[in-house]
């Protein structure tokens, strides 16, 4: 049956306010580490369906959240695209060859891989208590594509940005192979199990406008347009991190049926801006959470209460730090569960 989650993303406001955090399955939890020193590295884990499923579930187990989110990661695409992919100690995720200076079409597809994380869904969808919306992803096109080009991550997408004005023939060939993976892909988890998704464009800020406009809001719109008709009663988050003030523009022009909010956005301006009844997410910050402070209740009750007049669901403003005690994560939670708008 919907719980609180899906009734919330449906643009229905409740007694309460449904509560997820991003990236709330990994590193921080004792039981997850202790499960990756069983496992083994990070994409074992990810395509081993059963121990993916488990990591999805252990903050539900321990914090009752109100979402579970799939444990994957953005870069599967790429690796189903044809990309070779690793995750090293320390350096984070490498895809070879880079697409900086090698050719898209000397890729070859293998969409097995997907095949594992559609089951990690499946298997999720069945364990989950009632009420507990399961939540899918991937990538939006830009932050993918970022990755792509210069094989790793890095702090101001260099590569990719100059991609889009010295070639952007190549970008775009790039961004439309993304564009049509991330819509099978996703479509697939839906099919699987999935309630609701969520686009996350991590790298949508170091964009000029216009360059958010054609790589950014157009082709997260195309993916969210087949979505819709393929899967019309599912929704879709999109979460442009950095977005600022084009974060409206966003909101109106990808059909998205709930927008993230980063923690750089003032709450009550993004109450005033954004288009009336749409629900948003966000925008605790993350490094409040892992510091602790006395701070942190107000400004819970201050977000909440920002978006008091329409369909809201807590969440932090980016991924949860795994350096993040437990105890403030407990605080949080009980924060949010007592409020009363």
């Amino acid at each position: 049956m919907p719980g609180l989650l899906l009734d919330t993303l449906n643009g229905k406001r409740g007694a309460q306010v449904p509560l997820w955090l991003m990236r709330q399955a990994g590193r921080y939890l004792p039981e997850y580490r202790a499960l990756r020193a069983e496992k083994g590295g990070f994409l074992a884990m990810a395509y081993d369906s059963e121990a993916a499923c488990e990591i999805t579930l252990q903050p539900i187990d321990r914090f009752g959240f109100d979402g579970a989110i799939l444990f994957s990661d953005i870069l599967i695409v790429p690796h189903a695209l044809g990309q070779q992919l690793e995750f090293l100690a320390g350096e984070g995720p490498k895809l070879s060859p880079p697409l900086v200076d090698a050719a898209l079409d000397a890729l070859t597809c293998d969409r097995s891989r997907y095949d594992p994380i559609y089951e990690t869904v499946r298997r999720c969808r069945q364990r989950l208590p009632d009420g507990v919306t399961m939540l899918g992803f991937a990538g939006s096109p830009w932050t993918v594509a970022t990755y792509m080009v210069a094989g790793e991550g890095s702090r101001d997408q260099h590569d990719a940005r100059a991609m889009a004005y010295r070639d952007p023939a190549k970008l775009d060939a790039i961004l439309d192979a993304i564009v049509g993976e991330t819509i099978e892909y996703l479509s697939g988890q839906i099919d699987a199990g999935a309630e609701a998704v969520q686009l996350f464009d991590s790298w949508a800020g170091s964009l000029a406008p216009d360059e958010f406009e054609r790589l950014v809001i157009a082709p997260n719109a195309r993916i969210v347009a087949a979505l819709r008709a393929r899967h019309p009663d599912t929704p879709v988050i999109g979460f442009p991190k950095g977005a600022g003030e084009k974060l409206p523009a966003y909101a109106r022009e990808t059909g998205v049926q709930a927008v993230g909010v980063d923690e750089t956005i003032d709450p009550n301006w993004a109450a005033r801006e954004l288009p009336a009844g749409m629900p948003v997410q966000g925008n605790f910050d993350p490094l409040l959470l892992l510091a602790g402070s006395d701070r942190l209740e107000p400004r819970v009750r201050l977000i909440l209460e920002a978006f008091a007049d329409r369909p809201h669901v807590f969440n932090l403003g980016h991924g949860i730090d795994r350096r993040t005690p437990i105890e403030h994560v407990d605080r949080l939670i009980a924060t949010v569960r007592s409020f009363k708008g």
